[in-house]
Parts: structure tokens; C-alpha cells; sequence
């Protein structure tokens, strides 16, 4: 079993753990314990995922109180249950401790023995250094640590682990035993001594030498960036299904400006064997996609802007608006037909049908988004918004007020939500309850669009 990115995830749960990593952030540790359970269930060697359900974990854990979970670091349970299981049932056993109690030596130590029987090899190092953090001087854990690392390959973390044990053991011949088979592996690694010949010998020559140390640059000249260019296109026609020389072409252009180019290779890319498929391939399509035409439409605004009176330079800039809106309604419909559980997907669909007029197909868009935490009270007031438009006030008042109730800090998306509430109370007749939402904004925040002018209107009556 291989471990794997984030990146390498199904985009719905790549989306998932991007809300997961939010969420955390804002305190909603249940939603990406949640989250990261589900997804670790159907890829339980995504390492970057077992990471933040960890954070999470041990953030709730903190905030509990008791005396089970100030000792829960030294329970045995796992050990009650004897003798080794199947690696795959061993791993669940320990996640399912690990829910109850982070801090669980016993049950870390169980994940990293699954997930040594099961080949990750960095999911079982990250286990042990978690007991590292509990039990930091616990030799032979530190041993088993290092060796851990060394398996994942990455001796300088083992040499890390090796110089911690002989700082206060300098004797210690397993440590010295682990510093030196981990400085052994660190230098083959650097030299690349496995193979024949050194790194540069195995390079075709010198100048592909120069272009590989090149490529790896943060930023390249535009004279490298060209020569990067020409040397993937080369290799396009030599190895024609290779994807990489195509990501090597679309980034080149890009960085010389050529969206169009950049974006005819995305094209080509998604028709090599397996390009299609490729969801990191698929959304750089449609961000140069619309990358492009918004810059088609950026020239016609300043044609028009030059010649206000040109109707042709008109009539250019209306058909890039309206091309620009029709690619982007084309393909977030396209995506939520694919990905029907991306409640953000559905809630943008739902806000460019509403931008466009379609309210009703808005509505059923913002009902479905609600589901999604991260953007339900958002699709509260995108509902809200669409009842206003249709004149059914008294069902946007229900929305906006649901969406009032759930924001708790007085900012700029509270304040929008409460002007709302009270242009529906003003449209339906009902000017006291209008103004008691304007009072609300007023009293914090003076100078927010014309809630002035709507007070002192009032009160001059």
C-alpha cells in the first residue's frame, strides 16, 4: 500500500480536506475530525491527512477535562485484546484508541507497527515520533524512531534522532550503530552512488546538466524560461505520451505570458493517455481558460475606454462579458453535475445564476449548498437574496435572520446580512422593524454604505 498526497486524492476529498484545514482553524475540530476520518478510510497512506486529524485530535483533547484524559497518555488498552493482528485491522484498532485518546502510547505504537506491515513507511515513523513528543526520553523508542526513518528514507532525520540519543549517551553503541548506517545512506543518497558513475556522469552532458539545476530554480531568466521551452517541446516529440514534458511546456508559456499557448498545451495534455483523467490537469484547463478570456475582456474595456463612442469597441467588450459569463456558468455546471457533494462548487453556481438572473435555478443551487458547513451561512443569504428578488420578503426575512443568528462577530459580512434584513422590512412596509436593523450597523459601524442617511431620515420625520 503506497502513501500518497493530497494532491493524488479524488477532488471532492481534496476539496473535503481544504474545508477540514479551515475548519480547524476556526475552531470546528468535530467537522475535520470528521472529514479526515472519511477520507483516511478510503486512503488511510495519505500522511498529510493522518497529520491534521492528529492536530485536531490533540486540540480536543487539550479542551477536555478530566482525569481520564489528563493519565489517557499511559493507558494499556490496546494491550488487552493480545496477540498481533492483520496490519489493516491492527491500523483500525489503533485509530479507533487514538479517537478516544491521542496521547495513547500503546495505541501509536500499534500504528506504527500496521503501518510498517503495511508499507508506510513515514505513517509509522510519524507515529513514533508522536511518542517521542509524550515519552521524549524514552531510549528505545528513539531507537526505533531513527530506524524508522532510515526505512522511509530520510537518514538525515534518522542522524537527527542518532546525535539526540549520543548527546546524553555518548556510548550508547546502538546509536552509533544507527549514526553510522544513517550517515552511510545519507551520502549515497546525496551522491547517487547506487547507480553507475556519479550524478552529472549519468547526465547526458553538461549542458542538460546546466538545464536541470535550472529548472529547479524558483525563478529562471526569461532567456532560461525560453531554452526550458524549447527543450520540453523536443522531448514532446520523442516521448509523446509522457505528461511531464506537457506540464513543462504549459508552465514555460506561462511564465512568458502566453496564456493562449499555455492553455492550447493543457488541451493536448488532457488528450495524452491518462490526461483526461488527471484532476489537477482538468482545473489548470479552466483557470487558463478563463484566465484568457477575462484578458480578452480587460482589452476591450480599455478599447472602449479610449473611444467611448466606438460601437464597434462596444459591442467587442459586451461579447467578451458575456462569453466570460457563459464559460464560467458552462463549466460550474459541468462540475457540480460531477461533483454533486462540492457544496462551494454549488453555492458559486448558485451566486453566478442569481448574478445572471436565473433565480430559481439560484435557489435550488443555495438549498443544496447549505448542507456544507463552510458556506451554509453564505447560502442563507444567497436564498435570502433570491426571495428578495422574487418579492416573497417574509421567506428572505426567515433566511436572512437564520444567517444573522449564526454570525457572532459584528463584521462586514454581519452587517451586510442585517442591511438586508432591514431592505426586506422596508420593502414589506414594516419601517420600525427596517430601522431597528439599521440601528444595529449604526451603532458600530457609522460609515457603512447609507445606514447614516437612513437614520437621520427616520428621525427627521
Amino acid at each position: 500500500m503506497p502513501e500518497v498526497p493530497v494532491s493524488s486524492l479524488d477532488p471532492r476529498h481534496q476539496k473535503l480536506i481544504e474545508n477540514a484545514r479551515v475548519a480547524i482553524d476556526r475552531g470546528n475540530l468535530d467537522y475535520t475530525l470528521e472529514v479526515t476520518a472519511q477520507v483516511l478510510k478510503i486512503a488511510p497512506g495519505c500522511l498529510p491527512v493522518r497529520k491534521l486529524q492528529r492536530v485536531a485530535q490533540l486540540k480536543q483533547a487539550k479542551a477536555k477535562s478530566g482525569f481520564m484524559a489528563k493519565l489517557g497518555g499511559f493507558s494499556t488498552a490496546p494491550f488487552m485484546f493480545g496477540g498481533k493482528k492483520e496490519p489493516a485491522k491492527q491500523l483500525e484498532s489503533a485509530e479507533a484508541f487514538l479517537e478516544k485518546d491521542p496521547n495513547n502510547v500503546a495505541a501509536l505504537r500499534m500504528l506504527a507497527e500496521a503501518a510498517t506491515g503495511l508499507g508506510l513507511l513515514e505513517t509509522a515513523a510519524f507515529a513514533l515520533d508522536a511518542v517521542r513528543e509524550i515519552e521524549p526520553n524514552n531510549r528505545g523508542n528513539l531507537l526505533a524512531l531513527g530506524e524508522a526513518w532510515l526505512a522511509a528514507g530520510k537518514p538525515t532525520e534518522a542522524l537527527k534522532i542518532a546525535d539526540e540519543i549520543l548527546k546524553t549517551k555518548p556510548m550508547d553503541a546502538d546509536a552509533q550503530n544507527l549514526m553510522r548506517k544513517s550517515s552511510i545512506a545519507q551520502t549515497v543518497t546525496k551522491g547517487n552512488w547506487e547507480g553507475q558513475g556519479s550524478f552529472r556522469d549519468k547526465l547526458k552532458d553538461e549542458a542538460q546538466a546546466v538545464s536541470l539545476e535550472q529548472a529547479a530554480k524558483v525563478v529562471a531568466s526569461g532567456d532560461m524560461t525560453q531554452r526550458l521551452l524549447d527543450e520540453a517541446l523536443a522531448l514532446v516529440v520523442k516521448e509523446p505520451a509522457n505528461l511531464n514534458h506537457y506540464r513543462s511546456i504549459t508552465q514555460s508559456y506561462q511564465k512568458l505570458g502566453n496564456l493562449e499557448e499555455a492553455l492550447n498545451w493543457v488541451r493536448k495534455a488532457r488528450q495524452v493517455p491518462g490526461g483526461g483523467a488527471d484532476a489537477s490537469l482538468e482545473k489548470q484547463e479552466t483557470e487558463l481558460a478563463t484566465t484568457v478570456i477575462e484578458k480578452h475582456l480587460k482589452a476591450a474595456e480599455a478599447a472602449v475606454a479610449a473611444a467611448p463612442n466606438d460601437p464597434a469597441a462596444k459591442a467587442k467588450m459586451d461579447a467578451a462579458r458575456a462569453e466570460l459569463a457563459d464559460f464560467k456558468l458552462t463549466e460550474s455546471k459541468r462540475y457540480v453535475e460531477r461533483y454533486p457533494n462540492d457544496y462551494e462548487a454549488r453555492y458559486k453556481l448558485g451566486s453566478l445564476l442569481l448574478e445572471l438572473g436565473q433565480t430559481d435555478g439560484a435557489i435550488g443551487q443555495f438549498q443544496q449548498a447549505q448542507k456544507g458547513p463552510q458556506v451554509r451561512v453564505a447560502s442563507l443569504v444567497g436564498l435570502g437574496r433570491c426571495f428578495k428578488a422574487k418579492k416573497l420578503f417574509d421567506l428572505a426575512i426567515m433566511q436572512l435572520t437564520t444567517a444573522k443568528k449564526d454570525l457572532t462577530q459584528m463584521d462586514d459580512t454581519k452587517k451586510d446580512v442585517i442591511y438586508e434584513l432591514g431592505a426586506c422590512f422596508d420593502l414589506m412596509g414594516k419601517p420600525d422593524a427596517a430601522i431597528a436593523e439599521f440601528k444595529e450597523i449604526y451603532s458600530e459601524d457609522i460609515g457603512f454604505r447609507d445606514v447614516a442617511d437612513k437614520i437621520n431620515a427616520f428621525y427627521s420625520k
